[in-house]
């Protein structure tokens, strides 16, 4: 009984979560958010390699095809952007050594540099919209992101 209870509850819930993610991604996405976090990191990197250069470091090694998805961008813009981002010093491209075909990229030492700067910068960011809230609410939270990230990872796309 509690079974069809609980599925009968996540229908009224699902249009909800999904506008409350919609909202959370469309924050994420904007320009100006991208361009704040680079000022307050103190760092000089053109805004539209910020989230690609973030993501290397974050799931590298990554293969750019799976990079490129992951963005929701396409597999030839993100490769001439990893290009540049190779030329700047921040990732290294190779060949992946599970296949030969796959190029994958990993993060320099310069670039995890940088990222961290970025981390620095996140967590004074998102420290002050967190300031409010009790410390277990902010574990619950992510506990339950991570719980609500590991199940859409697994069962693919949700949408």
């Amino acid at each position: 009984m509690s079974r069809r209870v609980q599925n009968t509850h996540i229908k009224k819930q699902v249009r909800s979560l999904h506008e409350a993610l919609i909202d959370i991604i469309s924050v994420m996405n904007r320009r100006q958010g991208d361009e704040m976090m680079i000022r307050e990191a103190g760092i000089s990197l053109d805004r539209a390699l910020f989230p690609l250069l973030v993501g290397i470091e974050r799931r590298g090694p990554i293969g750019v095809v799976d990079l490129a998805d992951r963005m929701g961008r396409d597999y030839t813009t993100v490769s001439r952007q990893v290009a540049k981002l190779e030329m700047l010093g921040l990732v290294k491209r190779h060949a992946s050594e599970a296949d030969r075909r796959v190029s994958e990229a990993t993060i320099t030492a310069t670039g995890k540099a940088m990222t961290d700067a970025v981390d620095r910068a996140r967590e004074r960011i998102v420290g002050s919209m967190f300031a409010s809230w009790e410390d277990r609410d902010i574990d619950e939270l992510v506990r339950l992101m991570h719980k609500l990230a590991d199940a859409m990872t697994a069962q693919g796309d949700p949408t």
